[in-house]
């Protein structure tokens, strides 16, 4: 998949914007503050129809107009073009439409324009509690699998429904139980789904690492769930915990108590990482996501690259550029505030670029592109 060109219209800071991409490698440049990272979140709306930063849509609109738009033309690895056009309205529905044909459901979008970014948020993958790491899985997995991301919003459909009548203190045993059935029906088919994605997952993020780190450092990923033992099968572990989550006032186990444990030498990685060693692991993580996403999506997602080379020295550094550089990776938006470091990254690679100036959400083109 290549982005080819984008316009923005009132989005956050960027009162205005055309631009037209390099189907390789396309550079952000400009000092903090001014709009670098605001550009990446609109590629990510457009992906997922909503911030990478967590925001609410009310602060994707520019201050003091109704609303915003983003307009994007892409090209598939298979030749054709696809128009995607996107209106954030706060407190309106959001209107999707590709090839001016509205969208009746957003999720029916997702995983159709697959992306992958790594930015300073993401440190919360290893600083945060379990759900930012389960969001992670889910996220890979929803892109990937429309099945997944169905039972998904099912169990959390019925999680909320049994966490509401355990906090009112109102539920009877009979109301549980058929809730507890419901639960049991897709629990399995989420278990086994992050199970079978955490298997192929672990070797490439090791792959990644070694890469980048240069072999200096030993890791691990481990998922973890209390109902590992019954492989996935709730119904009885929520019979059992029943008495407790009513004094609790919500459900204490199940799968949206899963975690994934990032390890350092055998131990928490949040605990004992340096900064180098935390970014490197972040990194890891995300161009696993991007290798595995490849091989189950007929499209090769754009990669996004927000600010990354701060803090790594200058060997890890170079081994992500080559990393980044080579033919296993499709698209590349990167932003960084060092003019230098950027015109070193793309001499390096030798490969189609353009450099793009962000200044008080404005965006230029420095460079006409070249190959």
């Amino acid at each position: 998949m290549i982005l080819d060109r984008l316009h923005i219209l009132n989005f956050k800071s960027i009162a205005s914007a055309s631009c037209i991409f390099s189907p390789k490698v396309n550079c952000f440049i400009g000092l903090n503050g001014m709009g670098k990272t605001n550009m990446l979140d609109a590629l990510h709306y457009l992906s997922f129809t909503k911030s990478h930063l967590s925001i609410t849509d009310s602060l994707a609109v520019r201050q003091g107009e109704e609303a915003s738009i983003l307009e994007a033309v892409y090209k598939s690895d298979f030749g054709d073009e696809r128009q995607l056009l996107l209106q954030i309205r706060p407190g309106h529905r959001k209107i999707l439409r590709r090839n001016k044909k509205e969208y009746t459901k957003l999720s029916e979008h997702i995983g159709a324009f697959p992306l992958v970014i790594v930015s300073p948020q993401d440190y919360q993958l290893i600083l945060g509690g379990s759900d930012e790491r389960r969001r992670f899985v889910d996220r890979q997995l929803s892109q990937q699998d429309s099945v997944y991301m169905a039972a998904l919003a099912q169990y959390h459909r019925i999680l909320e429904q049994r966490n509401v009548l355990l906090k009112s203190q109102s539920a009877s045993d009979a109301v549980l139980e058929v809730l507890d059935l419901q639960l049991e029906q897709v629990s399995p088919l989420i278990y086994e789904r992050r199970c079978a994605f955490i298997r192929d997952f672990i070797p490439l993020f090791q792959h990644f690492y070694t890469a980048i780190s240069g072999g200096r450092d030993q890791v691990r990923l481990d998922y973890s769930s209390s109902l590992s033992d019954e492989g996935g099968h709730c119904l009885e572990a929520l019979r059992t915990a029943r008495q407790r989550d009513r004094l609790m006032g919500y459900t204490t186990l199940g799968l949206h108590k899963d975690d994934l444990q990032m390890l350092l030498e055998g131990e928490l990685i949040r605990k004992v990482g340096s900064e180098g060693q935390n970014k490197t692991f972040l990194i890891a993580l995300k161009f696993a996501q991007y290798a595995l996403l490849s091989k189950t999506n007929p499209e090769r997602p754009l990669l996004l690259l927000d600010d990354i080379f701060d803090k790594l020295d200058a060997e890890r550094v170079e081994r992500i550029i080559r990393l980044v550089g080579g033919s296993d990776f499709g698209q590349i938006f990167i932003t960084d505030t060092n003019r230098k470091h950027l015109d070193e990254i793309v001499t390096s690679w030798g490969e189609d670029y353009r450099l793009f100036e962000v200044s008080e959400g404005e965006i230029r083109a420095i460079d006409e592109p070249r190959s």
